[in-house]
């Protein structure tokens, strides 16, 4: 003013304007969006000094959903923090028969038109129904009077909710008054700061459930990919977090300290679920290759039709002989007894094919005795074949037909090079990744693969089966995780290696090892020794399962305090009700593969 002084008004609109711009602050920090649609409400009956309110949020459907509730004159505090559900039903804001806009009820009328309704006393309004609170009032004694309803607005002017305010209460008297025009802009402008601060709050719950909704489509996909590895993806997290969940609760021992926070939680949830998600770059007839002289199929087919032209042409030079003037007796007993060996020696390669026998000294010697048998061929090898295969056969000229070749062949196109361009390759590993490369990606060498000791899988495919982990780090770490999911990589990428060292991609030890990574280690390994959807083998017992990993605990393959955690707390047991089949459940003695806990000192003698 002009002689100096300060008006009342001025200082009260400077205190409520600096009080709003605190709320917009505090609404801003806030990550929890039920605390968040709390505050808000709270905020505003206290800016406004109103005895109630009721926060809305529109939902995808068009209706104004019920989300917190207070009315401080009867103690009605429900929604957000509370714990206590609100069961009224959503507004409407469309006519569900005609698809008209439903201006009969003040706030989703608020919401249609996007402008604020002040209404100085329902009991004298005639521009909306409020028959449902005078109800209300006839049930409880309550007075609703005035109400001030502002729509919340986000960036896109779209309405995202109303905010309802009820019974203006006189600071001086605490008599139920009209919300005044000074207030109402108040409300208004935290209004729109309410809405900014709720609109980014569910722009990111809906970015966060469009990661977990994919995430975990990777990780099914995976799973639907090979009926070996069924399920898999989905019961690792699982047991991750029981496992997680044990450690936590520890007030002693080697995990007293160890805790989660939320975003850490969270973290581990992200981890676990794409722990696997290399999978998807592994060839399918590599993960499921079920016999030796499997490739894109079973080429055991190749092999049994070399072995009936053998046999043919054996036919072929007795007739032959025959009609020399050959003895027709002794030529026919030669000829049965050459076309038996070739159906023994069919079976037999047949049976080395399906990798149940342990292929010892003398049967990988067979192998290559019949493999020297010869056949004839007279067509050219190098029709109809793809560009990659050509490529291949091409390294050598054809020889001029017929051909003799052997009836099993390491061939020189069975080898498929390495093109140095893998993360392996030395001077392309920025990852730290410490493995014994073999030579070649692959070699379909018949009599490579018919030889190999145990199973199917030749080097080159366990290697390439195993690598499905450097390729998920490799994943992981190209994804710009923010900071407080930064170490999910470390904790996906860390399952296969073994507290010793001597596991892989990077040879890590258990102190170069989180304690994450080690739970999800645990929980790879149990999963998949008691699954019971694998089709190549019978699902394990539970203290079959728990003996094995007792072995793996004292060869340091696996954290020892960590496995003894999984057995004293229980989280064992827990998994495998849940995801066993009842055949599988049996007693497990606990007490032979855990540490006895130390027996109590004497006290001592003052004598």
């Amino acid at each position: 003013m002009a002689d100096g002084t300060t008006n009342t008004g001025d200082m009260i609109s400077a205190s409520s304007f600096q009080r709003l711009i605190d709320i917009g602050i505090a609404l801003s920090a806030e990550r929890d969006i039920n605390t968040l649609m709390e505050n808000i409400l709270l905020e505003a009956k206290s800016l406004a000094n109103a005895d109630g309110g009721t926060l809305y949020i529109r939902t995808e459907d068009n209706r104004l959903q019920f989300e917190i509730m207070r009315t401080d004159s009867l103690n009605i505090a429900m929604g957000g923090t509370t714990g206590k559900d609100i069961n009224f039903p959503p507004l409407a804001l469309y006519d569900a028969k005609s698809g008209e806009e439903n201006h009969k009820n003040v706030a989703s009328s608020a919401a249609l038109t996007g402008q604020s309704i002040n209404v100085p006393d329902a009991y004298e309004n005639e521009g909306f129904d409020f028959s449902g609170t005078k109800k209300f009032d006839e049930g409880t004694g309550y007075r609703s009077k005035s109400f001030l309803c502002v729509p919340l607005k986000n960036s896109q002017n779209e309405v995202i909710g109303v905010l309802q305010l009820l019974n203006a209460l006189d600071p001086d008297t605490n008599e139920v008054s009209e919300f005044g025009s000074d207030i109402q802009p108040l409300i208004e402008a935290l209004s729109s700061q309410a809405a900014v601060a709720l609109d980014n709050q569910q722009l990111l719950a809906s970015q966060k459930k469009l990661l977990d909704s994919f995430i975990e489509l990777i990780a099914s996909a995976i799973d639907a990919k090979s009926p070996y590895t069924g399920g898999h993806c989905q019961r690792v997290p699982e047991l991750t977090k029981m496992l997680a969940n044990a450690a936590c609760d520890q007030k002693d021992g080697p995990f007293a300290d160890f805790d989660l926070t939320e975003d850490e939680w969270y973290e581990l949830h992200i981890a676990a679920w794409l722990h696997d998600c290399g999978k998807v770059t592994t060839p399918e007839y590599v993960v499921d290759k079920a016999t030796k002289l499997e490739t894109i199929y079973n080429r055991i087919h190749e092999v049994r039709n070399r072995f009936e032209i053998v046999k043919r042409d054996r036919v072929i030079e007795h007739m032959k002989k025959v009609m020399a003037g050959g003895d027709e007796e002794t030529l026919r007993a030669e000829l049965e007894e050459e076309l038996a060996q070739l159906d023994d020696d069919f079976a037999f390669i047949a049976e080395s094919n399906v990798g149940g026998e342990f292929m010892a000294p003398e049967r990988i010697e067979r192998v290559k005795e019949i493999a020297n048998i010869k056949w004839t061929r007279t067509l050219s090898d190098r029709l109809g074949l793809s560009y990659e295969e050509l490529r291949r056969i091409e390294r050598e000229p054809e020889p001029t037909l017929p051909v003799q070749e052997n009836l099993l062949t390491d061939k020189y196109d069975h080898v498929v090079y390495r093109d140095g361009l893998e993360a392996t390759a030395e001077n392309e590993n920025p990852w730290g990744f410490q493995l014994d490369v073999p030579e070649h990606m692959y070699n379909m060498g018949e009599v490579y693969n018919l030889c190999i000791a145990r199973g199917t899988l030749t080097e080159e495919e366990r290697f390439k089966i195993n690598d499905h982990i450097v390729q998920t780090i490799i994943m992981l770490e190209a994804l710009p995780f923010p900071k407080h999911l930064a170490r999910v990589p470390e904790m996906a990428g860390g399952h296969h290696e073994k507290m010793d060292g001597s596991g892989y991609p990077k040879k890590l030890n258990k102190s170069d090892m989180s304690v994450p990574a080690r739970i999800m280690a645990i929980a790879d390994i149990f999963e998949a020794l008691t699954a019971a959807d694998r089709p190549y083998k019978a699902p394990k017992k539970l203290s079959d399962s728990v003996k094995i990993m007792s072995f793996m605990k004292k060869d340091e393959h696996i954290d020892d305090e960590l496995f003894e955690l999984f057995l004293t707390s229980g989280a064992y047991k827990e998994y495998a009700e849940r995801f066993l089949l009842p055949e599988q459940l049996d007693d497990v003695d606990i007490s032979q593969y855990v540490t006895p806990p130390e027996a109590p000192q004497p006290a001592g003698n003052d004598d």
